[in-house]
């Protein structure tokens, strides 16, 4: 069974930094695309940033140039840093792992307040 555990959420002052990591069991994130979304109170998921099995990134225009997605598949751990937040950053923010399957984690809340 594969999970992904998120942690790294919590509140903070805009213009603070958190770094979210998502921890993965039961499948190697070397074979998946790993990605973060999140979701705000009453709006739809979105995309935040995606990580390729190439390593290669992409970003949401909202968080290009102050969130990084990186991965460490040694310790099967995808993370995602995010500095200079603003308050619409606030959002539960959610583990993705795509392979033949999708897999999503229960997510981590994250409070930036003004």
């Amino acid at each position: 069974q594969v999970q992904l555990v998120e942690s790294g959420g919590g509140l903070m002052q805009a213009g603070g930094s958190l770094r979210l990591s998502c921890a993965v069991s039961g499948r190697p994130i070397s074979d998946l695309v790993m990605a973060w979304y999140r979701q705000a109170p009453g709006k739809e998921r979105e995309f935040v940033a995606q990580n390729s099995r190439s390593s290669s990134n992409t970003y949401a225009d909202s968080v290009k140039g102050r969130f990084t997605i990186s991965r460490d598949n040694a310790k099967n751990t995808v993370y995602l840093q995010m500095n200079n937040l603003k308050p619409e950053d606030t959002a539960i923010y959610y583990c993705n792992g795509r392979g033949f399957a999708e897999y999503w984690g229960q997510g981590t809340q994250v409070t930036v307040s003004s």
